[in-house]
């Protein structure tokens, strides 16, 4: 949500972290009746085990692989549930940007390579290598600058099966309600080498993904991109035909399963008109189908009055039922939550999960450093949203939940490259953070800034352009630092000070207040002792004035017995002792009954 979401806290966690996590801030979610299904079956463990290189995700990059530009994969991928196994061949074209002598990707050691070759020539066994999950083809020449290679890799096997899907992730292996297989994948947190070899980084995204994927004839294969039909084999097999553009790695997916699809055009505030699609089990309540779909058309609208137009239309808005919660996957998010509601008006795991096509997919951090720009801003939208269809009482509540989540470990944005594993994991890294506190820094920002300079520097960043019009932009990389400059730019004003003073340091701004002579005396002070001139609205005996907080400083008339509220509409993210109190009593951890 990435519902990679929470991995921190989840691995192993409590139900109310699970709740709390997912609904960014721990709304209940009342359980609705629904036909059984079966657990993801564990199966048997490989003989082989994938390596600890394999089970990370954007390590840093080999020079060969620095040195090419992933043109595209095509893919056909047989799925064999009665072995829980692939048999599958990938195409990869690559273009050079520097000499190179080999093709370096990865692929997991656990699936069995049995032919390799590029430009059409077998490679012999003693020319290529898989020994932790990084591969290496020798191409017997120099590939010169702008030359292409196509390297074909025939491999199969049983994948790495989820332990805990999606936050420990691989392929599930699961029964629907009524008898048939129900399969499907969830890499975010290991990577797209766990079943299809590729450069597992987030900057080297292909620019298409041909997808042929073959299952059994009594099931479907809904996935990335455009469809572009089916093959009947005659032999109890078909084979499903998509293509996707620019998607990110891990965000390719396999869903197969009985499903029925239930679609409708949607048609933009920008003039262009978006197939929606939403693959369900047959066996779902028709009910309960509807009104979710029904939901797809609204969220789409405030996505797109909030942010601009959705980034794939001449794909897609599509959305698949699968047996784990949910992951942002380019096109094809994966929907778990069995349309369990939660008292807010929409399901807030299809409003997150359809964020990421625009924080995620569209907008790529170049680095996990940044990874709150997918999660922060991504998660910004439910309380907008809240507040679109409900008004201001919601989005308060939504926000305060996400307020009570804060953990305040660790900064949200270190400053140096980091891998996943140092983002997600909450004792090595922000965890949570950057899902709540990030949204929290993002609402500050909005209301020091105004909506207008603050929803045009969202937009640029999604888009590198304030005016984006379908078919004029593609996915593109951000940095905070670019966040920042195009907020420079937009208000005319330097907040580096906010930045720093929100997502370097790990310690909330803390607003320290004396009082003495009739006068109230502000301070801020921050994590790393910087000035924070973060103006403040003060209500004194129901009467409000902004300090403005010069240097950090300032101070308001308070006569002595005056009733004096500090921020009263809750605009700016600081230090709480309430709140600090009511952790430390670790009251708030106690498992749902």
């Amino acid at each position: 949500m990435s519902v990679i979401a929470c991995r921190a806290a989840l691995m192993g966690a409590t139900l109310f972290a699970l709740a709390a996590c997912a609904s960014n801030g721990g709304h209940a979610m009342a359980d609705t009746p629904r036909p059984a299904r079966e657990a993801p079956l564990a199966g048997p463990v490989p003989a082989r085990q994938s390596t600890a290189f394999t089970l990370g995700t954007d390590q840093p990059r080999a020079p060969e692989q620095l040195a090419v530009i992933f043109d595209k994969a095509d893919l056909s991928i047989k799925v064999i549930p009665d072995d829980r196994a692939i048999d599958a061949v990938a195409v990869l074209d690559f273009t050079a940007t520097a000499p190179v002598e080999r093709l370096v990707v990865e692929l997991d050691t656990i699936l069995t390579v049995s032919e390799v070759d590029v430009d059409g020539v077998p490679v012999p066994p003693d020319r290529w290598s898989n020994p932790e999950g990084r591969m290496s083809v020798e191409l017997g020449r120099t590939l010169a600058a702008g030359e292409t290679a196509r390297l074909r890799i025939a491999y199969s096997g049983r994948p790495r099966v989820a332990p805990h899907a999606p936050w420990d992730g691989g392929f599930v292996w699961a029964t629907a309600p009524s008898g048939e297989p129900w399969i499907a994948t969830a890499v975010q947190p290991e990577g797209c080498d766990i079943f299809w070899p590729c450069i597992d980084h987030p900057l080297a995204e292909p620019g298409r993904v041909d997808l042929h994927i073959t299952v059994p004839s009594n099931l479907s294969a809904p996935s990335n991109g455009k469809f572009l039909g089916t093959v009947d084999h005659g032999d109890g097999w078909t084979t499903w035909n998509w293509s996707a553009a620019n998607p990110n790695t891990y965000a390719i997916a396999l869903n197969i399963g009985p499903y029925a699809e239930v679609s409708a055009d949607y048609r933009s505030r920008f003039g262009n008109v978006v197939p929606m699609s939403y693959w369900h089990l047959r066996s779902d309540d028709p009910a309960k189908v509807a009104a979710l779909f029904a939901q797809f058309a609204p969220m789409m609208d405030f996505y797109e009055a909030t942010v601009g137009p959705y980034p794939f239309g001449d794909e897609k808005m599509g959305v698949v039922e699968t047996p784990y919660l949910g992951m942002e996957h380019q096109t094809i998010n994966a929907y778990g939550n069995e349309y369990k509601l939660d008292g807010r008006g929409f399901d807030w795991l299809l409003h997150h999960e359809l964020s990421h096509e625009w924080f995620g997919n569209q907008l790529t951090n170049r680095n996990a450093d940044d990874m709150w720009l997918h999660e922060g801003l991504g998660s910004y939208m439910q309380p907008l949203y809240d507040r679109w269809l409900h008004g201001d009482r919601f989005m308060e509540a939504s926000l305060l939940d996400q307020r009570r989540g804060l953990i305040n470990k660790f900064p949200v944005v270190s400053g140096e490259e980091k891998s996943e594993d140092e983002v997600y994991q909450s004792d090595r890294g922000p965890g949570l953070d950057i899902y709540n506190k990030g949204s929290l820094i993002a609402h500050s920002l909005r209301l020091l800034i105004g909506d207008e300079a603050f929803f045009r520097s969202v937009t640029r960043l999604v888009y590198g352009t304030a005016t984006p019009r379908p078919g004029e932009f593609q996915p593109r990389y951000g940095t905070t630092d670019e966040f920042l400059s195009i907020v420079h730019e937009e208000t005319g004003q330097d907040l580096t000070w906010f930045f720093q003073g929100y997502l370097y340091q790990a310690a909330l701004p803390d607003l320290r207040q004396t009082r003495a002579g009739g006068e109230l005396v502000l301070e801020w002070v921050t994590g790393n002792g910087g000035v924070f001139p973060m103006p403040v609205e003060v209500e004194v005996d129901g009467r409000r004035r902004t300090v403005s907080m010069d240097g950090g400083r300032g101070r308001i008339a308070a006569p002595p017995g005056a009733h004096v509220l500090i921020d009263p509409d809750n605009k700016v993210l600081r230090r709480l002792d309430f709140i600090e109190e009511w952790k430390a009593a670790g009251n708030h951890a106690q498992p749902l009954p």
